[in-house]
């Protein structure tokens, strides 16, 4: 999944994960495996981060993780957070 910012791709337990950093401060979190909120049917994980790579729980776009999401709902969302 490519969109500007993004920072890195890395393994992440018997799975993947994806970093994003945008120009606005707020990053994200995108993984899938099978702990993740429907890793196991290969849907992904999304966390909004701050400017400090820590987990953001107070945008717009959601209180928690997003989870069970299409890669059409992944590069939505990234807009999203991007657009902040």
């Amino acid at each position: 999944m490519s969109l500007n910012g993004y920072k890195r791709k890395y393994e992440i337990y018997n799975g993947i994960g994806y970093e994003y950093q945008f120009d606005n401060g707020y990053g994200a979190s995108v993984i899938k495996h099978d702990g993740s909120y429907g890793g196991k049917q290969g849907l992904y994980e999304i966390a909004v981060l701050d400017s400090g790579g820590d987990l953001c729980y107070s945008t717009p776009i959601t209180d928690d993780v997003i989870g069970f999401a299409t890669e059409d709902k992944v590069l939505d969302t990234l807009q999203k957070i991007k657009s902040l």
